[in-house]
Parts: C-alpha cells; structure tokens; sequence
C-alpha cells in the first residue's frame, strides 16, 4: 500500500519534534547530543528527500549516492558527529514555527465552521467562507515553507557544505608541492580538514592555517577535529582580521575559503556601501598574501560576482566561475584563480566553466 501524503506529512512533523526535542535536551550554548540528533535528523533527511520532487537539488545530492558524488565522499551523521551542526539556533527556530503553523493550520480544518461563522459577523457568508480557506491555506502553505526552509538548512551544513568541500579541494591542481594553505574563516574546520587530509595524502610536509575572528567560534574544538581526522600535525589555528590578514606578502601557495566572506561587514548591512568596501578589503588581502602563481578557491553567498569584478581590476588570471547552487536558501557560487607570476595589463578572463 502506497503511503498517503498526509500520512508522510504527519510523519514528517513527528519526526522533527524529535530533532527539536533531542537538541534542545542539551546546554543551548554546548554542542548538542551527536547521537539523538544524528538519529533523528536521518529520518527526517529521508522523508523530506522523499517529498521533495524528483530531479530537485534535495533530493539528488544524497551523500554517497549522488552522480558525481566526490570520491572521499562519507556518510552526513559521521560528519555531524565530528563537526556539528552549524547554525542549529536558526533550524530550532524554524522547526518551532513549522510546527505552530501546523497546528494552527489543523486547528484551521477542524474548526472551519466556527471559523467561517467568526468571519460572517463581518462579512457576507461567501466571503467569509473565503476570507476563512484563504487565512486557513495561507497557514498550511506557511507551515511547508518553513519545515522546506529547516530542512533546506541541514542539508546545506552537512551534505551540501562537504561536497561543495571536496570539488574545492580538488580544483587545486598539485597538492603535493604546498607549503602554505590558508583556511579563511575556518569555523568548524571542515575546508580546513579536507585541506589537510588532501595534503597528508599528497606527501606535503606543509601546514593549513585555519583564521577565524569570530570569538564564538572555538578554535580549540577546531584543532580537536583535526585530530579526529587524523591531521592534527598538519593543522594550526589563530584569531585574526580577515580584512587585515596578519600574514606578509605572498606567504601562502593556496588560499580559501567558505561561506565566509559574505560575513565581513555585516554590521554595516549586506548592501551597504561600507560593508561591500570590507569584503572587498578582504579578497585584496586574500590576493595580497597569495604567491605568485598561487590558487585561491572562494565558496560564497549572495556577493560573488563583486568578488569577480575585484579580481578583474586586480588582474588575477583564470578566474573562473562556478553554477549557482542554493545554499542556506540563498544564491552561492564558487570563484577559483590564480595569481599572475608577473603584473599583466588588461582585465582577467572570465570563464563560466567551473562545474560545481
């Protein structure tokens, strides 16, 4: 018998009381219990997946499973477990909407007539019965956009941000000859693992330097996942300025960085003028303590094309472009270049090759 969808529907509002009720059993400001949530989330990632329509991006990218899947792909609780959750806060927030909207929404279909008669004392009985389906849909459709806005979230902190991970490790050409790489706002250290797993396995005898300024980020969790990973010698983490790296000239063979810089500035406001000029400071710092003949891979939201045009005016070679990929429900791409072994005159090339 083929599931109803208003059986997989229930279903899937259980299943994410269970992840709200597991992580918020912990300490909100400690890391929640890894195996609960990890349980929880898995059926809650298959449900979804399953509702999702086919060919969507939801349901495709299923880690281990996905055409094109990156070959040091694993499992997403395994990633969970060593890393986290990134902005669990904001998923809590909208499991507990997606649920208020539901039960509103049930309330809104079990108690119709009452409703609809509510609404006749200020209107004529067809507009009432209108004015009350109409507040009753807008409801439910609220409901689903938030438990698709939840769930769009946990994909993008583990499935999506490892894979996007992989493809830019693997852009890097030759592993084995860096030195220097450089991990700008490194977080919970999964570009700056995959970075040094891709270095131990080159035979580099360099190191990764994970910075990050923001002060709730623990950088002693980060080198603990290092460890974990096995990359504990290849690893080293300091407090910094992003906008004023503090590095010298031409320091690092690679430099990248994830979800990251579309941060800088935000107390200005994303579309200020002022906090474009700091994320622009950022990628001429990136550029500046990059070697010549050296490759910086960025993965960024919302900002990337001004990234581009900076690089143009700073004559970096082969920048190149990735498709757009939905992530934390907004636009991302990743840009890649090289900077020039000696000044070149005339504006970079801008290729849309790049496949992400």
């Amino acid at each position: 018998m083929t599931p109803s969808p208003t059986a997989d529907y229930l279903f899937t509002i259980a299943t994410v009381g269970i992840v709200a009720k597991s992580l918020c059993a912990s300490d909100p400001f400690e890391k929640p219990n890894a195996g609960k949530v990890a349980a929880a989330i898995s059926v809650v990632f298959e449900v979804l997946r399953d509702l999702m329509p086919s060919g969507s991006m939801f349901r495709e990218r299923k880690m281990g499973k996905s055409s094109g899947a990156a070959p040091g792909s694993r499992d997403w609780t395994q990633i969970y477990a060593i890393y986290g959750l990134e902005q669990w806060q904001t998923i809590i927030f909208l499991l507990f909407n997606a649920v208020l909207f539901t039960i509103m929404s049930l309330l809104y279909l079990t108690y119709f007539h009452p409703i609809t008669l509510f609404f006749h004392r200020l209107l004529p009985i067809d507009s009432a019965r209108f004015a009350a389906g109409f507040t009753g849909s807008v409801t439910a459709l609220s409901a689903l956009c938030l438990f698709f806005a939840s769930g769009h979230f946990l994909y993008s902190s583990l499935p999506l941000h490892y894979d996007v991970v992989q493809r830019m490790v693997s852009s890097v050409n030759d592993w084995s000859t860096v030195k220097h790489a450089l991990d700008l706002g490194c977080g919970r250290g999964i570009l700056l693992n995959a970075v040094a797993t891709q270095m131990k396995k080159e035979g580099s005898s360099g190191r990764v330097v994970g910075l990050d300024r923001s002060k709730m980020t623990s950088l002693s969790s980060t080198l603990r996942t290092a460890k974990i990973e096995g990359v504990g010698e290849y690893v080293t983490c300091r407090e910094g300025d992003p906008s004023r790296l503090p590095f010298g000239d031409g320091y690092f063979d690679v430099v990248v960085s994830a979800v990251f810089i579309h941060t800088v500035g935000k107390e200005y406001g994303h579309r200020t003028v002022e906090a474009s000029a700091e994320r622009m400071r950022v990628i001429g710092e990136m550029v500046r303590v990059l070697k010549p003949g050296g490759v910086a891979v960025v993965w960024d939201l919302l900002h990337v094309p001004e990234y581009v045009r900076r690089l143009q005016e700073l004559k970096m070679d082969d920048i190149r472009v990735s498709e757009r990929v939905t992530a934390f429900m907004a636009s991302s791409q990743i840009v890649s270049f090289r900077k020039p072994s000696q000044h070149l005159i005339g504006p970079g090339e801008v290729r849309l090759d790049w496949r992400c």
